[in-house]
Formats: C-alpha cells, sequence, structure tokens
C-alpha cells in the first residue's frame, strides 16, 4: 500500500469496477442456484447473494502475497481473489479441471497460485488456520496479511476466541471478516448471542474492531483500507464486524422457515448492488450503456464457465486414492554407522535429544504446546530448551488446543515445521476437529496444493493412577484417519530418532509418547541419529508364536517372551512402531514363520488396533495359521484409580504369558 492507500479513492472507473465485480458475484450464484436445481452441481451449495459488498470491499485491498481464509460460502471470495470462474464451476460440477481437482465442491475451493487457502465447511474451523498462516509469517519476518473470512455464527464456537486470543497475544497481522448476516443457518443472532454486538467481542481480546454497513460497498472498502493500514503499520490483528445479510437459504436444502418472505424482500430492495447502482445512477456516475456493457460481459463469462465445466473430464477411479497423502515422500535414513561409544540416557531425554537436534538443523522448527516453556513441560520432556532456544521458537501457549493445534497447521501448510505438543492424548479429543477436518483432509481437499507438514506429540497410556481421563490408549482411533501417520516409539533410539525423520514427511504425523516410558532408562548409541518410520521392527526372533505389540506395551510382551523362553516356547516379538501405515509385510512374514499371532494393544478390545491387524491376517494369511488369533487388550472399563483396578484394567505380563500357553494348548 502507498502512504495514502487508507483513503478512499472513488473516481468513475473504480466505481464501475465495484458494481461490475458485485455483479459478477451475482449473476454466477444465480446460475449456481439454477444448475442445482438441474442437478448438475450437488451436495451443499451455500450462496452468497446479499454479500457481495464484502468480499468486493476487502478482497481488492489485499496484495497479492496476502493469504486468504474462506468460508463455506467462499464463491464470491474465490471470484474477487481472481481463481477463475471457469475453474470454481467446473469445481462445483466436480470435475478434474475444478480449482480443487473436484475433490472439494462448492465448500472447498483452493487456489494455490491465488493464494487461496480455501472454503472451510467446519464453522469456525478456518480461524486457527489463519492464524498459524500469519504465524509462519510473522516468524520469518514476511510482510502479510492473512484475511479470515467467517459468518457470525463461528462467533459462538470455542474456536473463534481461542483463535482471536492467540493473534492478539502474539501480534499477528491476521484481518477477521465477521459476515454477519444474522442467521447461523435458522437460528437469528438475536437467539444464539447474549451479546449481539460482535465487533465488541473481539475488542474485548484487545483487538481493534470495528462495526461496518456491510451491505454498502463504499464503508465496506473505506473500513477496509483502514484495518488493513493499521495491519501494516503494526503488525497486529484487526477486526471487522461486517452487518450484512443473505437474500437466499442457508443452503440450497434449507425450507426457509425460520423467517418470512417480507423480511427477506425489505432486504433485497436495499441490497448492496441495488443500493450501490441507485447511487451512480442519483450521482451521473454510470450510464445504461456501462450497465448493459457489464450485464453482458458476465453472462458471456458465465456461459464460458458452464461450458468449460459441462466439458469437463470426471477423475478416473484409478486415481481414487491420489492426493490422500504426498506422492513423494523422503527415503528412508541410512543405517547410522555402529559405534562402540554409548551414553546412558532415559526415554524423556531421548526425546528432548530429538527435538534439540531438530531445532538446531532446521530454522522451520519450533515448538509449541501447553507449558512446554517456563514449566519446562508436563513431562518434563521440554526442560531447559526455553533458556536455549528462546520465546519464539519454544512457544507457551493458552489452554486451547483446538487455536493451537489448527495454528500449527496454518503455520505447517506456510512452509513451517512446527512440533506441537498435546499434553495428554484426552486433550486431544479437543484438537481433534482440526487434526480430522483439517490436518488429514487439507490434502486431498485442495488437491494436492496444500500439504501439512506438522508433528504433533502427545502423552498417551495409563499407569500412574490419574483415573480416567488422563489413562487413555487413543493412538487406535487416530490409526482409523486416512491422510495422517501414526507413530508410537517404544524404545530409547526411536524416542530420539523418530521426530526427526517425521519432520521431514510432507504430511502429519502423530507421535505417541506412552507415560510409562519417560522414566526407562538404558543405553543409546552416542552418534544415534534418524531412524525409519516405514517400518516394524523385530525385537525377538521366534518360531512358535508371534507377538505383535507397540509402545508402552513391548516391554511387557519382551519379558513375557523371556519367560516363555524358560518354559520351552519360542516366542517372536513384532515392534509395529508405526500404526499407520501398518507394515503388513512384516506381520505376515512373521506368522508365515510362526504359524500363530497374539496382538497386544493396550486399547480397548472393541474397535482396537489388534482387531484391525487379526482382520488383516485373516485375509491375506489365514492359511498360514495353525490356530485361532489371540489379542490382549485393555479391560473394557474407564481406567480406574486405585492400583490393583488399575493393574487389572490394562496388559500385563502375564495375561499375556497365559493367552499364550492357551493358544498353544499349554494351560
Amino acid at each position: 500500500m502507498n502512504a495514502d492507500s487508507a483513503k478512499p479513492h472513488l473516481g468513475h472507473a473504480h466505481a464501475i469496477d465495484l458494481l461490475a465485480r458485485m455483479i459478477r458475484i451475482r449473476r454466477f450464484e444465480d446460475k449456481c442456484a439454477e444448475l442445482y436445481t438441474q442437478e448438475k452441481i450437488r451436495g451443499f451449495l451455500h450462496l452468497y447473494d446479499g454479500e457481495e459488498a464484502v468480499a468486493v470491499g476487502v478482497i481488492p485491498l489485499l496484495d497479492a502475497d496476502d493469504r486468504i481464509v474462506g468460508t463455506y460460502r467462499e464463491h464470491g471470495h474465490a471470484l474477487v481473489r481472481g481463481v477463475p470462474m471457469a475453474t470454481v464451476m467446473a469445481e462445483m460440477f466436480g470435475k478434474a479441471e475444478g480449482c480443487s481437482g473436484g475433490r472439494g465442491g462448492s465448500m472447498h475451493l483452493f487456489s494455490s497460485d491465488a493464494n487461496f487457502y480455501g472454503g472451510n465447511a467446519i464453522v469456525g474451523g478456518g480461524l486457527p488456520l489463519a492464524v498459524g498462516l500469519a504465524l509462519a509469517d510473522r516468524l520469518r519476518g514476511e510482510a502479510r496479511v492473512t484475511a479470515c473470512f467467517f459468518g457470525e455464527g463461528a462467533v459462538a464456537e470455542g474456536e473463534f476466541h481461542e483463535s482471536l486470543n492467540l493473534a492478539a497475544l502474539w501480534q499477528l497481522p491476521v484481518l477477521f471478516v465477521c459476515e454477519n448476516n444474522r442467521y447461523a443457518m435458522g437460528t437469528a443472532l438475536e437467539r444464539s448471542e447474549s451479546e449481539v454486538d460482535i465487533h465488541a467481542k473481539a475488542a474485548s481480546y484487545a483487538i481493534r474492531s470495528e462495526a461496518v454497513d456491510g451491505m454498502d460497498v463504499i464503508a465496506m472498502e473505506g473500513a477496509a483500507r483502514r484495518a488493513l493500514d493499521f495491519i501494516r503499520k503494526s503488525g497486529r490483528p484487526s477486526f471487522l464486524e461486517c452487518r450484512t445479510y443473505r437474500f437466499r437459504a442457508h443452503s440450497m436444502f434449507d425450507a426457509q422457515l425460520y423467517r418470512d418472505k417480507a423480511e427477506v424482500e425489505a432486504w433485497r430492495k436495499d441490497g448492496p448492488i441495488e443500493r450501490f447502482q441507485r447511487w451512480l445512477e442519483d450521482n451521473g456516475l454510470i450510464r445504461n450503456d456501462d450497465l448493459a456493457r457489464i450485464e453482458g460481459e458476465v453472462a458471456a463469462e458465465i456461459a464460458a464457465a458452464v461450458d468449460f465445466a459441462e466439458g469437463g473430464a470426471l477423475e478416473p477411479l484409478a486415481n481414487l486414492q491420489r492426493h490422500v497423502v504426498s506422492p513423494e515422500r523422503p527415503s528412508p535414513p541410512s543405517p547410522q554407522p555402529s559405534t562402540a561409544q554409548t551414553v546412558e540416557t532415559t526415554y524423556r531425554e531421548a526425546v528432548r535429544a530429538g527435538i534439540v537436534e531438530a531445532l538446531q538443523r532446521d530454522d522451520r522448527v519450533f515448538l509449541m504446546g501447553e507449558d512446554v516453556g517456563r514449566y519446562g513441560g508436563c513431562y518434563a520432556v521440554s526442560k531447559g530448551l526455553l533458556d536455549q532456544f528462546g520465546p519464539e521458537r519454544i512457544r507457551d501457549t493458552p489452554l486451547s488446543e483446538s487455536g493451537f493445534t489448527g495454528a500449527g497447521i496454518g503455520a505447517a501448510v506456510a512452509g513451517m515445521r512446527p512440533i506441537v505438543e498435546l499434553m495428554t492424548v484426552n486433550f486431544s479429543m479437543l484438537a481433534l476437529d482440526q487434526i480430522l477436518n483439517t490436518a488429514a483432509t487439507l490434502r486431498h481437499m485442495s488437491n494436492g496444493q496444500f500439504g501439512v507438514p506438522l508433528v504433533i506429540r502427545m502423552a498417551t497410556g495409563a499407569g500412574r493412577q490419574l483415573a480416567a481421563q488422563h489413562s487413555h490408549s487413543l493412538e487406535g482411533w487416530y490409526a482409523h484417519i486416512p491422510g495422517i501417520r501414526v507413530l508410537a516409539p517404544a524404545t530409547l533410539e526411536d524416542a530420539r530418532g523418530m521426530l526427526w525423520t517425521a519432520l521431514q514427511d510432507p504430511d502429519p504425523v502423530l507421535i505417541f509418547e506412552n507415560v510409562m516410558l519417560y522414566n526407562r532408562s538404558g543405553t543409546l548409541a552416542a552418534n544415534a541419529g534418524p531412524v525409519d518410520i516405514d517400518c516394524a521392527a523385530v525385537r525377538r526372533a521366534g518360531e512358535d508364536i508371534s507377538l505383535v505389540t507397540y509402545g508402552g506395551s513391548l516391554h511387557k510382551t519382551l519379558e513375557a517372551a523371556e519367560q516363555l523362553a524358560r518354559e520351552g516356547i519360542s516366542a517372536e516379538v513384532i515392534d509395529l512402531r508405526t500404526l499407520r501405515p501398518l507394515d503388513d509385510a512384516t506381520l505376515l512374514a512373521s506368522v508365515a514363520r510362526t504359524h500363530r499371532m497374539l496382538v497386544i494393544d493396550e486399547g480397548w478390545r472393541s474397535g482396537s488396533i489388534a482387531a484391525e491387524i487379526g482382520m488383516r491376517i485373516a485375509e491375506a494369511g489365514f492359511f498360514e495359521l495353525d490356530a485361532p488369533l489371540g489379542r490382549v487388550c485393555s479391560e473394557e472399563v474407564p481406567v480406574p484409580y486405585p492400583r490393583h483396578l488399575e493393574d487389572a484394567s490394562l496388559p500385563q505380563t502375564p495375561k499375556i504369558v497365559a493367552a499364550v500357553r492357551a493358544m498353544l494348548g499349554r494351560s
């Protein structure tokens, strides 16, 4: 922006351009509604009629390098940003030529060329992403703005409050644009919020905030200029509450029984296009031929876009699996040369050493999470790192798991390599929306335009008498989700080396560290380095039965194998290490040697990772089996507090031994 860019400039050409941009959106949405009734566009279709002044007043003021995060009602945002109308329409048709390759549809328009980071079908889900994009720019010292659009319904979501707090706390260059169209689906604002003055909510977070008439494109442009001027000068966030109205239903499925037609018609008569066109006519700033030219050009562009979409190709079925994960993954790390020099260490210290190495090797890496800085981490993993690397790279966060996890996702999309620490797996449930709906899906929905090279670490498991709410083993849940990689390091080598390999991965990686391992000690090669995260490991060779496990249960299983050996039973122990994707080849090779398999899993039996492994062996290795598959899982109860009950609820060495004896007919 130049020195006087915060002032409005309304010459004839600019006035005509504003009107043309709004008409272009309106006519495009009219055509989409028509095509929906013809069943050429399917799914949810959320139209932008009535809100055109917001996009037109804000987006043209952004620089090409600035970023935009939209909502599920983002057609207008994409069109004004410069995403070609033909590719937007093709996306609506689900065609391969669409701006998201047909994988996103109406609610998920993406364009890396336009720095358009997509619509988001989750109400408020884009807010943390925008914070993370801005965080990446701030950490790199890049002078960009991230504009984030959302509806007033998002104000009730926790992610709204978490994101505003983080943006204000960390002084991030985010322009929050609330498109207050008065109805969150079918619920009027007055029926859902005790305080309906939304910009006052933003002001309560010490964010510069302004309410503006969202039906007046000139007022919108003026407010946007002031907000952007403030952001570019201060580096801090700004908030616009744009008071507007949607003329059409929430989506094309909506019968609109919550408001009457008279209300809608009253707003239509004073809509942004109608109001601005009257003003131009009253002031002699538009001629009939101007309007005819605009309408003609828009009609021709829409017709060409429809032809392009109708002539587009459907993605071949053979490409179904494309863009779930990146096709380009780094080569497995080379084995470290053997060394006689070892160090005595603990699992906790090995994890810390891996973090330190990552921070030293790559300036893009930073650690953030609850109490990772001054406190040193709930399990003391990050103790001392704040003094070593400073608060920018060892970043304490508020207790806002969804907010800071989503910010980590955004920073990763923007090219950083965040390590997000969730204090415990139980708290990860509060961030599940961001993990499942954003991190795991962004590559697929954007047709590979955006990846999420993020690592999320969390403590998991039971055994410390923390009772039901702090003792879960939910890694099997996460292993159910396509688009992410799930690791469970059980050894000192893996605790140290998996992190560096994970940080090279182009897709999100979740690392589950069992709480019972942190104090475990042993020797580690002094030159220990990155390890492979693709393969399971045979921790003990055997001939009579395969014992398959991971994480905190590995050492119990090894103890069981040792006890069984004294009874003349040779048990092979497989450490899964990676729960998604599972290393089927190693499992099948093991059962081909032993012809029996027992899976030990600290998760609950129903729907467990053990059940998944058993089914895979049954599908691909059934004729190698000499006995039914078995499993030892946690009992189907919330983990109890009393020590004796907690122990009884978990897989223990005696249970493993007893299960093996039964399978071999020696009980």
